[in-house]
């Protein structure tokens, strides 16, 4: 398995069947749950081969630790009509099973590797022909966002400006018309002066609608903008 073992490592393992009967075979390791097998059972047929993939999983490797780990593949003739695979190995002779072990090898790539596979990584050199084609133009869409963007943040502020605007415009309604409130106590109900006081409020109240509808306006173009 050749490092670094940061991510999951796979090697094929291919098995052939060099005889004239089918053959059943089981992948077994001494480090199980370092290791995903697939397919870790199954039948060749004759003259047949089967690839298994073996999945080192990822782990902290140490140069001084000889690794211990191994695999053995365990082969028997197939049984006429097999229709169990467990049973054909509980029911297995010990004279009837053929076995292959294998041990683990952990390599990390050398420096001069590394180095190699940083050079055939970067992107190949690119030739200069700027000054006989001249420039490269800039992507229309680049500019149109921008474009697009200066129009809202513009309008933002514009938009902004205008709540400041009814803001003081309705602070001053409102002061006005607790003015109108002191004065209304003194007077009758039926007097101007209430009358002026009714009227004042009802103008009011299309002014902090418009202050309401453009704080979200502003609210929204905000986040769009963000």
């Amino acid at each position: 398995f050749p490092g670094p073992f940061t991510d999951v490592v796979t090697t094929n393992l291919k098995l052939r069947n060099p005889s004239d009967r089918k053959v059943c075979f089981k992948v077994k390791t001494t480090a199980p749950r370092r290791y995903c097998v697939r397919p870790n059972s199954g039948i060749i047929d004759p003259g047949s081969s089967v690839i298994v993939s073996v999945m080192l999983q990822p782990f902290d490797y140490d140069p001084n630790e000889k690794s211990k780990h191994k695999f053995m593949v365990q082969t028997t003739y197939a049984p006429p009509n097999i229709s169990d695979m467990e049973a054909v190995w509980k029911e297995a002779k010990p004279d009837e099973l053929m076995d292959s072990k294998l041990r683990c090898v952990f390599e990390m790539p050398n420096e001069n590797d590394k180095l190699n596979d940083i050079d055939a990584s970067k992107p190949a050199p690119v030739l200069n022909t700027s000054k006989q084609d001249g420039p490269m133009p800039k992507p229309h869409s680049v500019s149109l966002n921008d474009t697009e963007t200066r129009k809202l943040v513009e309008e933002c502020k514009r938009l902004q400006a205008e709540i400041m605007k009814l803001t003081d415009e309705n602070r001053h309604l409102r002061d006005e018309g607790l003015r109108l409130r002191k004065v209304a106590h003194s007077d009758k109900s039926g007097s101007p002066t209430a009358l002026a006081l009714r009227d004042n409020g009802s103008n009011s109240l299309p002014s902090l609608l418009v202050v309401i509808a453009a704080i979200f306006i502003g609210f929204f173009l905000g986040k769009f903008i963000l």
